[in-house]
C-alpha cells in the first residue's frame, strides 16, 4: 500500500451506529407528530456526515417555519447526546472494521473526520479502545472539508495520496473538494456517483486501496 494516509468517517464506517441516530432524531422531534418525525429521519439519513446542529437547524426553518435559537440548539443536542451516546457505545462494528484498523495502523497513520461533536467522539473513541488506533480524530462543528485541510497541511500530505473512506454523498464531496481519493461504504442502493469505488464494508479495503495505488 502506497498512500500517506486514510481518513475515515466514523457512524456506519467504524461502527454500525446509523440506525441508533436515525431513532434518536426522530424521538427528539416526536412530540411535533409523525409526519415531522418522517421528515427529520428522512433528512437525517439524506444528510448522513454532516452536523446534528445543522439539521435542528434544517428542522426548525423548513418543518417549524422558523430559526431556532442557541438555547434551543443547545437542549436538543444534549438530548440527542442522552438518546444515542449509550447506543452507539454498545452499537457493532461494521463488519472487518477491528481487523481493518488492526492491519492498516501499522503501514500509515489513520485518522477520522465525523460531524460528531469533538467531546462525544473522544468519549466514545476513547470508551471503545479505539483511540490507539488513531493518529487524530476531529469532529463537529468543523466540517469534513475543514478538518481534511488541516491534517493536509499539518502533516504535509500530497492530497491524491491519502483517501477518505465514508458512507454519506457529504464524505464524498468533502473529498473531490481537497483533492482526496475516495472510497465509499455502500447498500445495494448507493448514492454515489457511477464510477465510485464503493464497498458493503471493510473486509476488503486493503484492496480497494491497493488498486488506487
Amino acid at each position: 500500500m502506497k498512500f500517506d494516509a486514510i481518513i475515515f468517517d466514523f457512524d456506519g464506517v467504524i461502527l454500525d451506529s446509523v440506525g441508533i441516530k436515525t431513532f434518536a432524531f426522530g424521538e427528539l422531534v416526536r412530540v411535533h407528530g409523525a409526519e415531522a418525525v418522517a421528515k427529520m429521519q428522512a433528512y437525517h439519513e439524506a444528510k448522513g456526515g454532516i452536523s446534528r446542529f445543522v439539521k435542528f437547524e434544517w428542522f426548525y426553518r423548513e418543518v417549524l417555519g422558523r430559526e431556532i435559537d442557541a438555547s434551543e440548539s443547545q437542549v436538543l443536542g444534549e438530548r440527542f447526546t442522552q438518546l444515542a451516546f449509550s447506543g452507539v457505545m454498545a452499537a457493532p462494528f461494521i463488519t472487518g472494521a477491528e481487523y481493518c484498523l488492526e492491519q492498516h495502523a501499522n503501514l500509515c497513520p489513520l485518522f477520522v473526520a465525523s460531524g460528531t461533536p469533538q467531546s462525544e467522539l473522544d468519549q466514545i473513541l476513547t470508551g471503545r479502545s479505539l483511540s490507539r488506533f488513531f493518529k487524530e480524530a476531529f469532529g463537529s462543528p468543523r466540517t469534513k472539508s475543514q478538518i481534511i485541510s488541516d491534517i493536509l497541511t499539518r502533516y504535509g500530505f500530497v492530497p491524491e495520496q491519502v483517501v477518505f473512506v465514508g458512507d454519506a454523498i457529504s464524505d464524498y464531496r468533502a473529498a473531490r473538494e481537497t483533492g482526496l481519493q475516495f472510497i465509499g461504504i455502500a447498500g445495494e442502493s448507493s448514492v454515489f456517483p457511477p464510477g465510485t469505488t464503493t464497498l458493503r464494508d471493510l473486509t476488503k479495503l486493503n484492496d480497494a486501496i491497493s488498486a488506487k495505488s
